[in-house]
């Protein structure tokens, strides 16, 4: 019976850990009248909803904001990745920074929309074409841990998955895949020998139902849905407009979604009627097909001692006074005590956690704690300036707080008068074995396909809990109240106003290198910068490279002297390559009182998410490789973002960023070649008044180089009008990075000159051969190599090339852009042939 009640109180704890983890450096919430009272509305209403999704942007926000909003039900979207695989349409950020910056924008998106957000553990590799391979790769039996450990924290009556389960290899196979683990694990989540590991923190749990969130789309066009058998479908009008809110559930859901910017998912509001569909896949159909918790007892009697709660619950709910929401607080206070003695933990930690919240917003009390700085290292002293103010009447007293882990505070008897400000100073020191604030993911080396995570208890949480609280005992109406802050810090912006910030623990030195992949096409010496930032005070490192055998360099080191806190210094280093090829990592190392500093702290900062700091290992890629080249000098028109032109200046290029507006025959007389970075053709409406410019260049001997493009209504102009001669864009894709190359063209000059091509130039390659590739073409064009995923029929369409004039069009879908950046050696080669068609042996 302990461990029950020990398992019953950790599993609510680690709930509303859920809840509370995603406001770190935010502005405090303000909650208007209306508010409020939705608020209390949500407080009477005791159901779950489990979203259930792959990736970031997969889910349904106008289904989530009905859930929260129309229906009141506490709802959650376990994506299982972080969508680290994508695409970044604002900024520089892939891979596992991309994954950081999509987790802010889905936190982003559920503060509006009033979901929570989990996720597993998985890692998302890039596209996969089915679920069996997206659940292999993941590590199938810890994916599967994960998504029964959600489901035991946050008790769902209702499971929604947003993708089909029966449906492998016709869309994305993480979708798939997710669709199937829930489906898979409904039951299982109920199951005591399933995970029993997890039974020390949680309870087993079954979910009522497992819906399919279908529409038109996966029955291929709205005419088949329309004529598809509906009996097995809830159909749920999620049109509703919300009074209290002031907006329609429409309009709720395109502000959520518009928080994915990276993926260029800006949304219109919608007002009007809107049904979605839901297909039960597990439990009882609703009779009330219009119902998604009928027959689910979702008030205050399904908890033992509810019954004496909905009663008060009533009284308040039919007492509020909008004028003065602070009216209702002695109210609340009662309603809080009985809350305070249920016996089960669950809910009784879930709703304490709601309605303290109510109380706070009922007083208008505004409580901070702000930290003097913006991050603090190991050993540091760090001033908390505390501000309470009740801004409504109220019968509250601040009876004491206490800053967490330190435990340092006071005890005092300050009586709140409205308006009147408190403010207060309390002096910590951060421990100096304290942990570096960094992703929690992210701390160790993962697989390609999972994270690893050490604790147990943070799996699921969207952001690593920060170290610094300060918990505040107040007195209200009689009762205690605890009430818990995070310390942030806060600075005024001339253009923004008030910025929050987390508070976060760093090293004492961060270093980086300014280049991430230094290649080297001869056995010259080049010079590079590394640049140490200090977060200390303390003087007295050095700074020395760690280098493959083969590799020296020269200074041996640098000693750093005084650099003030918060200074970034520069310091240039001469490489050497050995005469052969060799690839291996250079690791810049600042040594201080025995500690080695390897890492650096990279800033992920937009304005619709709170700046986040990521600790990520400092080294950069060596290769010497054998290459040659013809031609020196580039134009670059960027699409939506890529590193090529600095990844082309490493082997010897003169790289130009143009824009669309600067290209005209005179311009471009001086170019070998014109490259449109990757979906320049999606981005830059103006490149199709300019086509006939670039034709005639080519034509004079130029060389036209488009990296991949997507189809769809964002492609500004028709795709057969991008070449001088014709050509289909598909969405194939071939996603095996190892996936076996065929030569087609073996005897062209691309293959030839001024690099042989052989199949050794396709080793090391990361995440994908290539994607949207070509799948028809005019006659004039050659495709040069051919690949294909395993099962699948052959593409040829990831190199084509065709003269014209002069010169020469490639189209080319191959993942330059992954390849490049990571320094794999045969993708140069093959980018300086491209380049060089037509000019080896020319004047």
């Amino acid at each position: 019976m302990e461990l029950k009640s020990l398992t019953c109180k950790l599993a609510g704890t680690l709930s509303i850990l859920f809840c509370a983890i995603a406001l770190f450096g935010q502005a405090p919430k303000v909650y208007t009248s209306g508010e409020i009272y939705q608020s209390l509305k949500k407080l009477n209403f005791l159901g779950t909803v489990l979203y259930v999704a792959a990736h970031p942007d997969d889910e349904n926000t106008r289904l989530i904001s009905y859930c929260v909003n129309g229906l009141n039900a506490e709802t959650y979207y376990l994506s299982l990745t972080r969508g680290d695989g994508g695409q970044n349409l604002i900024g520089p950020e892939i891979r596992e920074l991309l994954g950081v910056l999509r987790t802010e924008e889905l936190l982003a998106a559920r503060r509006v929309d009033g979901g929570k957000q989990m996720f597993t553990r998985a890692n998302d590799f890039g596209f996969s074409k089915n679920a069996e391979e997206a659940i292999s790769i993941w590590d199938s039996e810890k994916v599967k841990h994960d998504v029964v450990w959600a489901i035991r924290n946050v008790r769902p009556d209702v499971i929604i998955n947003r993708f089909d389960h029966r449906t492998s290899g016709s869309t994305h196979g993480h979708h798939t895949a997710s669709a199937q683990l829930s489906f898979e694990l409904f039951d299982k989540a109920a199951q005591k020998n399933a995970y029993p590991e997890q039974l020390k923190y949680v309870d087993t749990w079954q979910a009522n139902r497992l819906f399919f969130n279908t529409n038109w789309w996966f029955y291929g066009t709205q005419e088949n849905f329309d004529k598809a058998d509906k009996s097995k479908l809830l159909d749920l009008e999620v049109g509703s407009y919300f009074p209290l809110l002031g907006l329609n559930n429409g309009e709720i859901a395109a502000l959520s979604r518009s928080n994915h910017k990276c993926q260029g998912f800006g949304s219109a509001g919608i007002r009007g009627e809107q049904t979605e569909y839901l297909e039960l896949l597990r439990g009882e159909m609703p009779k009330d097909k219009a119902n998604l918790f009928e027959g689910i007892n979702t008030t205050w009697s399904r908890v033992k001692g509810g019954a004496a709660i909905q009663k008060m619950m009533d009284k308040v709910m039919t007492s509020f006074d909008f004028t003065n929401p602070a009216l209702s607080v002695p109210h609340l206070v009662s309603l809080r005590s009985a809350i305070e003695k249920l016996e089960d933990p669950f809910w009784k930690n879930r709703k304490l956690n709601e309605i303290d919240q109510i109380i706070v917003a009922c007083l208008g009390l505004f409580i901070e704690a702000d930290a003097n700085g913006s991050f603090a290292t190991p050993g540091d002293s760090v001033r908390i300036d505390l501000e309470i103010v009740m801004q409504n009447k109220g019968n509250v007293a601040l009876k004491g707080y206490q800053v967490k882990p330190s435990m340092l505070g006071r005890s005092l008897d300050t009586l709140l008068m409205q308006n009147g400000k408190i403010l207060l100073s309390q002096k910590i020191k951060v421990d100096d074995k304290m942990d570096y604030t960094s992703p929690y993911w992210l701390r160790k080396p993962g697989t390609e396909g999972i994270y690893h995570v050490d604790d147990p208890k943070l799996i699921g949480l969207p952001e690593t809990p920060r170290p610094f609280k300060v918990a505040f005992q107040f007195e209200i109406e009689g009762q205690k109240v605890n009430i818990e802050r995070d310390i942030i810090y806060k600075y005024t912006d001339s253009e923004k106003g008030d910025v929050f910030q987390p508070f976060e623990i760093l090293p004492e030195y961060s270093v980086y290198t300014q280049e991430k992949v230094l290649v080297f096409a001869e056995d010259r010496n080049r010079k590079t910068t590394v640049v140490v930032k200090s977060n200390t005070e303390e003087e007295g490192g050095v700074l020395t490279l760690e280098v493959p055998e083969g590799w020296t360099y020269s200074p041996s080191s640098y000693p750093l002297g005084k650099i003030a806190k918060g200074q970034e210094v520069s310091y240039e280093f001469e490489i050497n390559p050995p005469s052969n090829t060799s690839s291996g990592d250079l690791i810049p190392v600042v040594s201080m009182g025995g500690k080695k500093y390897t890492d650096q702290v990279i800033a992920i900062d937009y304005d619709h998410i709170p700046l986040q700091r990521v600790m990520m290992p400092a080294s950069a890629k060596l290769n010497r490789i054998e290459i040659k080249k013809a031609g020196n000098k580039i134009a670059y028109v960027m699409g939506t973002g890529d590193e090529i032109p600095a990844s082309l200046e490493q082997i010897g290029y003169q790289v130009d960023l143009l824009q669309p507006s600067d290209l005209s025959l005179s311009k471009l007389a001086s170019y070998d070649a014109l490259i449109m970075g990757i979906r320049a053709y999606n981005k830059h409406d103006d490149l199709k008044y300019k086509q006939q410019v670039i034709f005639d260049y080519v034509k004079n001997g130029g060389n036209f180089i488009v990296q991949y493009n997507t189809t769809g209504r964002d492609l500004v102009m028709p795709e057969n009008e991008i070449m001088p001669y014709p050509f289909k864009i598909s969405r194939d894709r071939v996603t095996k990075e190892e996936a076996p190359i065929t030569f087609l063209a073996p005897n062209h000059e691309i293959v030839l000159s001024p690099n042989k091509i052989t199949q050794d130039d396709f080793k090391g390659w990361v995440q994908e051969r290539g994607l949207y590739m070509p799948n028809s073409w005019d006659e004039h064009f050659v495709p040069i190599f051919a690949c294909n995923d395993p099962g699948e029929n052959t593409n040829s369409g990831g190199l084509i090339v065709a003269p014209y004039g002069n010169g020469h069009c490639i189209y080319t879908s191959f993942s330059w852009f992954r390849e490049l950046p990571a320094g794999v050696p045969g993708a140069f080669r093959i980018f300086a042939n491209m380049i060089s068609i037509g000019k080896v042996n020319k004047p």
